[in-house]
């Protein structure tokens, strides 16, 4: 189902917040990975709720292990899970893991996601939907993250509050369903490194300036313009 098309207010507001935070953040912003689409996949489901230096540690742990992929499916999951005993919920993650790695070659005959690029962002995200335990945010940053570099918004959670707190997107809208909201907010025209950029601005933002407590209104280039501003905790 089509998402409404936004406000006209909202879709100014959005594009206001992206021009002010891109002069704060410096655009265009330089992509930190350069991972084939089923790494970029690993690599996504161990970040999530995780600090990205123990994701990071815990992608390097399972690749050095486990140069191909296919490796790890059959691997004791007690294995998998000590290479990442860093991230957030390692005892779930690692089963996980060898499931959706395991879904796709049963799906593609191999271990191997170069094919999305030949599909449209929404039949990629589509596809990528149905692994077990991959959502919005995840399909959208293999597309984004990785070496396709295909237009599509990934939402974190400090995205998703900045968001919150400017009013582009209401209060009891959690972080799946705000992905489409979000993306239909910006042009449709925009590149990958547009939306790249648009997701890696609000969430430095929400790491730096706006922070879950106490955010620093005080300093906030977005001030004047958020209804939430001087009145969190």
């Amino acid at each position: 189902m089509l998402e409404p098309a936004p406000a006209s207010d909202l879709v100014a507001k959005a594009r206001l917040v992206h021009d002010r935070l891109c002069a704060v953040y410096g655009c265009p912003i330089g992509y930190f990975h350069d991972l084939d689409p089923l790494s970029e996949l690993v690599s996504s489901l161990l970040s999530h709720r995780t600090r990205n230096a123990d994701s990071g540690r815990a992608f390097k742990a399972l690749r050095t292990r486990f140069p191909d992929w296919a490796e790890m499916i059959d691997a004791p999951t007690a294995e998998v899970e000590a290479l990442i005993h860093g991230v957030r919920w390692p005892e779930l993650k690692a089963p996980r893991l060898q499931e959706i790695l395991a879904a796709v070659r049963t799906r593609r005959g191999a271990l191997d996601l170069d094919f999305l690029a030949d599909l449209s962002v929404e039949e990629a995200r589509a596809w990528l939907e149905e692994l077990p335990g991959v959502g919005p945010k995840t399909s959208a940053a293999v597309l984004s993250f990785s070496v396709l570099r295909m237009p599509a918004l990934p939402v974190d959670s400090h995205h998703h509050r900045v968001a919150q707190r400017l009013g582009l997107i209401g209060p009891k809208l959690d972080v799946g369903p705000s992905h489409p909201v979000l993306r239909g907010q910006l042009p449709e025209d925009w590149s990958a490194q547009d939306l790249y950029d648009n997701h890696e601005v609000l969430m430095l933002h929400g790491q730096k300036v706006c922070h879950h407590r106490r955010p620093a209104c005080d300093r906030c280039t977005l001030a004047d313009i958020c209804p939430s501003a001087f009145h969190v905790a």
